[in-house]
């Protein structure tokens, strides 16, 4: 083992949260949610079946004709989103050019309506291709929508494994849902 800087550069381990240039977020919480990929990989697809329910119980946000908005089961901040096609498709390249086109929107659109109901600051936005890449559900797409305000991180998960979500489910879905555009109705014009 070297040292460099005064630091032991063994291994990397002693290096893990040193200053390098990068602003990282530690979440060594999320481990055990991937780790339990296996045990979830023999139970039913939650996104196959959320479109069964109904829409409050499945946490639905929004309903299009190729893909939906549901609220993440596990969000990193309340209003979570993910984007999922209806068809069970694990990559981004076996989408049809309408489920792709329809991903893009309602990601826009879910965007829009975040904005409008809870005002964030910013939004991280992503796909997860496969297990390895940290997909918690990796046989069906999903696109995150997860919005951000300043000091909206805490202490919490790297001190007490804890995520402190300020709003339950149930009533986020409900907000979102409320402020979700209507689709026009035959005849109607759009106005802009």
């Amino acid at each position: 083992m070297s040292q460099q800087n005064g630091v032991d550069s063994g291994d990397g381990h002693e290096l893990a949260g040193a200053p390098d240039g990068f602003e990282r977020l530690w979440t060594p919480y999320r481990m055990a949610y991937i780790e339990s990929g296996d045990t979830r990989a023999a139970s039913a697809c939650p996104f196959c079946v959320a479109p069964s329910l109904n829409d409050e119980d499945a946490l639905i946000v929004h309903r299009g004709r190729n893909a939906f908005v549901i609220l993440n089961l596990y969000p990193y901040n309340s209003g979570h989103m993910l984007v999922c096609p209806y068809r069970h498709v694990a990559d981004y390249t076996d989408l049809t050019t309408d489920e792709r086109i329809e991903v893009g929107e309602l990601t826009a659109e879910a965007m829009r309506v975040e904005r409008l109901v809870a005002a964030p600051h910013g939004f991280n936005l992503g796909m997860n291709q496969g297990a390895i890449a940290g997909a918690g559900i990796a046989g069906h797409l999903h696109q995150h929508v997860v919005p951000r305000w300043g000091g909206d991180a805490n202490f919490f998960p790297i001190i007490a494994q804890t995520k402190a979500i300020p709003e339950l489910l149930g009533a986020a879905r409900s907000k979102l849902a409320a402020a979700w555009p209507r689709p026009q109705t035959t005849g109607e014009t759009e106005t802009t």
